[in-house]
């Protein structure tokens, strides 16, 4: 089988070609198998099932190291106008990559490092990551990064905002705390907890001012995390109907069939 072949089978399939749609459904049936599997041995009752566990595991990191070795080889065709070398390194570090390569590796680290095989447990956390994978096989989940992808700019800007914010009101409640509550608000690290819990709008309680002056603006800040949560909020809500929009619009435009002009 040629080596394009293999790229055009392990990429998202098009419903005309069925050995690219059988691997998708078997990656996706892998990863799902694998993850029901992971939150099932967390009980006690797993323990009877180890084996098969284990082996079910050992499967699919078996399945995902060669799905990642051959998306290492057919790099090439993924990123075309580069070498082969560039191609290999972008998809290697790219957020895919590295969850691709973070989906299997771990499980090898007690082999290769038995010693370590306890303080390796910790790796297992990111076998989560799996879930990321079973997003590229769904249009619909890819929306969400086209979105992302696309409001990054004011996305960033709007945490920017919100950062700003809690460091601000965490050096103003220090100060009108810690002379009140020298053990709750004992630095302005205390005061960020706090303002971080009010400004998204958590409140767990577990710090709060008791001073007027400290509640009068507790007030101000409660109010001010209702606005601030809705900054990014919007600003997704608008990323979403514009990306919609450019997906359904050229299914909408219709042309003269005489001159070719854009009908209205």
């Amino acid at each position: 089988m040629k080596k394009k072949r293999i790229f055009e089978i392990i990429q998202i399939g098009r419903d005309t070609d069925i050995l690219s749609r059988i691997f998708d459904f078997t990656i996706v049936t892998a990863i799902s198998a694998n993850l029901v599997l992971t939150i099932y041995s967390t009980f006690d009752s797993s323990i009877d099932y180890a084996g098969i566990i284990h082996t079910v595991e050992m499967a699919t990191v078996i399945l995902f190291t060669i799905e990642y070795g051959l998306r290492i080889w057919t790099a090439n065709y993924l990123y075309p106008n580069t070498s082969k070398s560039r191609a290999i390194f972008k998809y290697a570090f790219s957020f895919t990559g590295l969850v691709d390569f973070l989906s299997f590796f771990p499980f090898y680290l007690p082999f290769f490092f038995p010693d370590g095989a306890v303080a390796f447990r910790i790796f297992r956390v990111v076998r989560i990551l799996r879930l990321f994978r079973i997003n590229q096989y769904y249009d619909s989940l890819n929306v969400i990064t086209d979105v992302l992808k696309n409001k990054k700019q004011q996305l960033i800007s709007s945490v920017f905002i919100i950062f700003v914010l809690m460091t601000a009101a965490s050096l103003v409640m220090y100060n009108f705390e810690h002379a009140a509550q020298p053990d709750v608000f004992t630095n302005a690290f205390s005061g960020f907890w706090w303002a971080a819990s009010s400004l998204l709008t958590v409140g767990y309680g577990d710090i709060y001012p008791i001073t007027l002056a400290g509640k009068l603006f507790g007030i101000v800040i409660t109010f001010l995390g209702v606005g601030m949560v809705a900054i990014p909020t919007g600003i997704l809500s608008a990323g979403f109907v514009e990306q919609l929009t450019t997906v359904q619009e050229p299914n909408s435009i219709q042309y003269c069939p005489h001159c070719g002009k854009k009908l209205l």
